[in-house]
């Protein structure tokens, strides 16, 4: 709104200019104003306007009280180094409910507590290769192998990781001072053992790196019966899992600044990378629970928990929520690469619901 005392100097501004010889059109023009306001305001030049200059509250606007309360849980030890997307989720898991995650969002960004961590990379825009998708754990598995810097320039240690795509768990890894098809054999022996892998149950995706195709994993697999699935060269968008966990990987706030001195450094600090991944980060493509919780399906009544959590707290408070709560439901299937249809397939029925 324009308050009078503007309007008046407006007002005497373009009598001004029109006295210097200039068209009342074209003044208006310059201060971006219709001769129509310009008319209404000359009309009635002490009316001013009449709408009510008043500030709508929310009723269900948090008090003082409860955003002091937010900020002291957020900048607690326990939740200092998080994201509101990592605390909502574990205050639940705790029986606890402050505010929604678009809440502590809002009065951290007001207190100036919000900013953005780590580096970022322009994503690129590819197709993909055969579709796949997993409905359990011990279905489809993705691995990869990156560079760990050492002491000497130009020579690395090589992380070899392997995932599992729906619980998303590190299920095998080891660093070595070489990149080989016999080593990646060694690993996948370990994992076959370990998570009791029958044959013709697993699809092991990868790109298409030596060590990926060459004769000796190639042949172990055959003999584990595992499928083997490559992405298109130089595509690292075809297998997106191992990309995100080595970006997860390289960005923790834990990572060393400089090289890893020894091999058994290296590995040492990876084994305590993969506990926490697997045991304590809350994952936010399942749902926020641990790969850990979600490989042993015990992930569902921990989400249903979490519904229990939110009801109860809509209960008490119902003006906070206009629809339904927060969806904790569980994902029942990843997919690697989908096909658009299945895509269209699968958004369908949540069309049809909503409609």
């Amino acid at each position: 709104m324009t308050t009078l005392t503007v309007r008046k100097q407006i007002i005497a501004w373009v009598n001004e200019s029109i006295v210097s010889g200039a068209r009342q059109e074209r003044a208006c023009a310059a201060i971006n104003l219709s001769e129509r306001t310009l008319q209404r305001w000359q009309a009635d030049v002490q009316g001013g306007d009449q709408r009510p200059a008043r500030t709508q509250t929310p009723k269900n606007q948090l008090t003082a009280a409860e955003c002091e309360q937010l900020l002291a849980v957020a900048n607690s030890d326990e939740f200092a180094h998080l994201p509101p997307s990592q605390i909502v989720p574990r205050l639940a898991d705790q029986g606890c409910y402050i505010a929604s995650e678009s809440s502590f969002y809002r009065v951290l960004k007001a207190a100036k507590q919000l900013k953005h961590r780590g580096s970022e990379r322009p994503a690129h825009t590819r197709s993909k290769p055969r579709a796949l998708c997993a409905t359990a754990p011990n279905e489809l598995f993705s691995w990869d192998i990156t560079y760990l810097p050492t002491q000497i320039r130009g020579i690395y240690y090589y992380l070899y990781l392997f995932m599992d795509i729906f619980s998303r768990k590190v299920v095998g890894w080891q660093v070595y001072e070489t990149e080989s098809s016999e080593q990646a054999s060694e690993v996948m022996r370990d994992i076959c053992t370990r998570e009791r892998i029958a044959p013709h149950q697993v699809v092991l995706h990868s790109d298409n790196g030596s060590p990926m195709k060459g004769a000796t994993l190639l042949a172990t697999l055959q003999s584990l019966g595992v499928m083997p699935s490559f992405s298109r060269p130089a595509v690292s968008n075809d297998n997106p899992y191992s990309e995100s966990l080595f970006k997860t990987l390289k960005y923790r706030s834990d990572y060393p600044q400089q090289a890893f001195e020894s091999l058994l450094a290296a590995r040492i600090w990876v084994g305590h990378f993969v506990q926490w991944y697997n045991h304590e980060h809350r994952h936010s493509a399942i749902k926020f629970v641990t790969p850990g919780e979600r490989h042993a399906g015990t992930d569902a009544v921990l989400l249903g928990k979490r519904v229990e959590v939110y009801e109860a707290a809509k209960t008490r408070y119902p003006a906070r929520w206009s629809g339904n709560t927060r969806n904790w439901q569980r994902i029942d299937i990843v997919h690697l690469n989908p096909d658009q249809h299945t895509v269209e397939k699968e958004q369908q029925p949540k069309l049809e619901k909503a409609a």
